[in-house]
């Protein structure tokens, strides 16, 4: 397939900056492959590179995004076992394979990580090549657009499993956007109990339409709501999905004894924590931090079969052109939890 003669792509200028501009799409090397994007979806750490928070990996003019979803346009040579037209996603992350963290098996989090879509090119364009190794195949019956979340599913995937989370168990989830709900979806497909702590009405109204069950920390104290919930025991586990001083405060609060931490939220500066209850009721704090390839593989599953429902938390698809205001719209927080670029035209739809 001859590839288009360019290609459209959202750039990151700088603080507060975007340009959609034009760009001749990259040909496939020798284990590549390029991709029509479909979607890409805006996550937090995209809002933390629009901020200029990471101007430090991130080098204007730079393509972002990541979570996304496509099909195979062109094969570079050596290519197997794909061919043009495969649905697809990409696991974003390239690894140098050499480092301490490679050699003992923890690839995923190397010490020279290349994460794809911050620290190089990322998918917020029409055309994206990237290596084969990268790519997650898709079943016909999951829609493109539903596949866009395969990779904020395989973080959800990856924190359950961090946190070991075992059927019965009571688990409390602080934070209630898109991540927060697909951990709390996650452990409860695991046989977990789960309570959502969220502040916004309109996100504790997405959650509870999905089966969970919300807590408001403004109208309920949420420690006492967990020790009634747990018959005074506490939870066994608890999730830190808001980036909030309050949202670690509470997480911590409502674990038992022998509790586990599980700290999903990026907190962008250091935060006090009650290291007496750590001591007093012995408890763990697990880093969750990215995924591997088997929690992509069973994100896919996961959305494939039905079991975690991520039509609902798409608010609105914006075109490409339009990428501007879908970032003003996510960090409006009004309405919102999962915003989407379609990269495939300049036109989009709102809210389904």
């Amino acid at each position: 397939m001859t590839a288009a003669a360019t290609t459209r792509q959202v750039a990151y200028t700088g603080a507060g900056s975007l340009r959609v501009e034009a760009s001749a799409p990259v040909p496939p090397a020798a284990g590549q492959v390029r991709i029509d994007v479909a979607y890409t979806g805006i996550c937090g750490t995209d809002l933390h590179i629009f901020h200029g928070a990471m101007d430090g990996r991130v080098n204007p003019p730079g393509v972002i995004g990541h979570e996304m979803s496509g099909r195979i346009a062109e094969i570079g040579q050596g290519v197997e076992g794909w061919e043009v037209g495969d649905a697809v996603t990409v696991m974003p992350l390239a690894r140098c394979g050499e480092c301490p963290a490679c050699r003992a098996g923890h690839s995923h989090i190397c010490h020279r990580l290349n994460f794809i879509g911050i620290d190089s090119t990322g998918s917020m364009q029409n055309s994206w090549t990237v290596p084969v190794e990268t790519l997650v195949r898709l079943p016909s019956r999951v829609p493109l657009d539903h596949a866009a979340l395969v990779e904020p599913t395989a973080v959800a995937v990856h924190d359950v499993r961090r946190g070991d989370v075992q059927p019965g168990e009571k688990v409390v989830v602080v934070g209630g956007g898109p991540v927060g709900v697909l951990i709390a979806l996650v452990a409860q497909h695991s046989g977990a109990e789960v309570r959502l702590v969220e502040l916004d009405p309109f996100r504790r109204e997405v959650a509870e339409k999905l089966g969970l069950t919300t807590l408001d920390p403004r109208g309920q104290d949420v420690t006492a709501e967990v020790e009634a919930w747990t018959g005074g025991a506490g939870a066994a586990v608890a999730f830190e999905v808001s980036g909030a001083a309050a949202g670690v405060a509470t997480a911590v609060d409502v674990l038992a004894v022998r509790g586990r931490l599980v700290l999903v939220a990026i907190h962008s500066a250091p935060r006090e924590v009650n290291l007496h209850r750590f001591f007093w009721r012995e408890l763990t704090l697990i880093g969750a931090r990215l995924y591997e390839r088997d929690d992509f593989e069973t994100a896919v599953r996961l959305i494939a079969d039905g079991d975690i429902t991520v039509g609902a938390l798409i608010s609105r698809i914006s075109p490409l052109e339009q990428a501007g205001e879908a970032f003003a719209a996510l960090e409006s927080g009004g309405g919102v939890m999962k915003v989407l670029v379609d990269c495939r035209s300049t036109e989009g739809t709102d809210a389904r």
